[in-house]
């Protein structure tokens, strides 16, 4: 049996990889020396596998749904999310109003605060995001949680929220001014939307609301979500062209492949722990990873494909001493 210290050093090497891609260097070895940081770091990479694995934790939503290059499109926007200003909008000085003229007076303010916006614009000017959760989460829960992530995210931006809870998932949607208050340009990155979830997960937390702010390559899922022009075009019956529901390519497997070999290395250190509750933890994870949708792929394609071989050598330390599922089977 390993000490605790050992299994702690594995689950920060490894569990960081998986749950905060890119925001920190991740030292294969030596193993971190055990400290309180490590302990803390080692507990906090347990609730978050508890919560993924065991409780299924609901995940969050924030999505860049697009941006309006001129006022014209901003305030088209701001029209659409307020329903033409029947449904309450505030701002970023937490001020909340509901009709037509102060709609107007909101256009009007983003025009001429900072650099001025025409009506049409060769760069975008906005960005349009989403924050969601699913269904049977309290709407004025996600508007305090949405609010509080503007205040840490944005909060050198100009910015307007609406909470839809007409639809089937209570969400708000935020449009923000791309030029911050001192002139510097928003441009989010994958990185940033990341850390963008995080925020808004902590927040709903914060409420007691359980929320996972989890990559889908670390779920071993693959699922392509529609653009919002997607999905009103669909509806209207306009869309031609849609995409493949599931992802798929070189950067797919990829990142699911490194997320397995993360996962390898966590399940065989909890293997050998001195607790039994890491033992129970680890069975748990392996029974999560052959139900996820990229395990499932494997036992699809097993025995046609190289790749599938090289996926078949991160998941067997996984799967191993538990009762393999029927698409796990050699």
């Amino acid at each position: 049996m390993a000490p605790s210290s050992a299994v702690d050093g594995v689950l920060v090497q490894w569990g960081e990889r998986l749950f905060y891609p890119r925001n920190r260097i991740v030292k294969v070895a030596p193993l971190p020396r055990l400290d309180t940081l490590v302990r803390r770091q080692a507990a906090l990479i347990r609730r978050r596998i508890e919560a993924i694995v065991t409780r299924r934790a609901p995940q969050v939503m924030v999505k860049v749904t697009g941006g309006g290059r001129g006022m014209g499109a901003i305030a088209a926007h701001f029209r659409y999310i307020s329903k033409n200003g029947r449904l309450a909008f505030e701002d970023d000085r937490g001020v909340v109003h509901q009709d037509k003229e102060a709609l107007h007076d909101l256009d009007e303010q983003w025009r001429l605060g900072g650099s001025l916006i025409g009506d049409t614009s060769p760069r975008r000017e906005a960005f349009n995001l989403m924050l969601s959760m699913p269904r049977g989460t309290d709407a004025q829960i996600v508007l305090r949680a949405a609010r509080e992530f503007a205040q840490i995210e944005l909060k050198e931006h100009r910015y307007v929220m609406v909470l839809h809870e007409h639809q089937e998932n209570p969400h708000v949607h935020l449009s923000v001014r791309a030029e911050s208050m001192d002139g510097k340009r928003l441009n989010p990155r994958k990185v940033d939307l990341h850390r963008w979830r995080e925020t808004f997960a902590e927040r709903l937390r914060g409420y007691g609301v359980e929320a996972e702010a989890t990559r889908q390559a670390t779920r071993g899922e693959g699922r392509r979500f529609e653009n919002l022009w997607q999905r009103k075009a669909r509806q209207d019956g306009r869309l031609r062209n849609v995409a493949e529901p599931v992802k798929s390519g070189d950067a797919y497997q990829r990142s699911r492949i490194g997320a397995l070999e993360a996962w390898a290395h966590i399940v065989t250190a909890l293997r050998s722990s001195d607790q039994a509750s890491d033992h129970e933890l680890a069975k748990r994870i392996g029974s999560f990873i052959r139900e996820s949708t990229f395990a499932k792929e494997l036992g699809r394609q097993r025995g046609r494909e190289v790749r599938a071989r090289q996926v078949a050598r991160q998941v067997q330390p996984i799967v191993s001493r538990d009762q393999p599922g029927p698409e796990m089977e050699r």
